[in-house]
């Protein structure tokens, strides 16, 4: 029985994450356009010149990334909701779940925000194009 509920879960959940969603651009990071350029010149790294290096153009359809000049500025207002939204569930977890005290709530959302900042700044980028490109097979 738990074999079936995980199988249905799990198909969902990866049903929803299939090529043409903006899911998939984001989570996998492609080019929203065709889904099968990669957007980012590297992989995932903590190195801090490499952690937001695009290509300039998709490989495989030539999709142009940035669509005007400061294009990626908008991506700062994501970013800065992402954050909030990070330090509120840390703060709320902390304090709540583990009882913190406040000092020590604190320490952890900086801990928390610094660690996952080259996520955060990878996302917010694939979040802002994936509002403005859609998917063309």
């Amino acid at each position: 029985m738990k074999d079936v509920i995980f199988t249905k879960v799990y198909n969902l959940m990866w049903g929803m994450i299939k090529k043409g969603t903006k899911l998939y651009s984001i989570l996998k990071g492609k080019c929203p356009r065709c889904h099968e350029g990669e957007f980012f010149k590297y992989n995932f790294t903590f190195h801090p010149s490499k952690i937001t290096q695009l290509h300039h153009n998709c490989p495989k359809c030539s999709l142009k990334y940035m669509l005007e000049p400061s294009f990626f500025y908008g991506a700062m207002y994501v970013n800065y909701g992402i954050t909030v939204a990070l330090s509120v569930t840390t703060f709320l977890l902390c304090k709540l779940v583990l009882n913190f005290t406040l000092l020590q709530s604190f320490l952890a959302i900086v801990v928390v925000l610094i660690i996952l900042a080259p996520i955060n700044l990878r996302l917010s980028r694939l979040l802002w194009i994936n509002m403005f490109i859609p998917y063309k097979k």
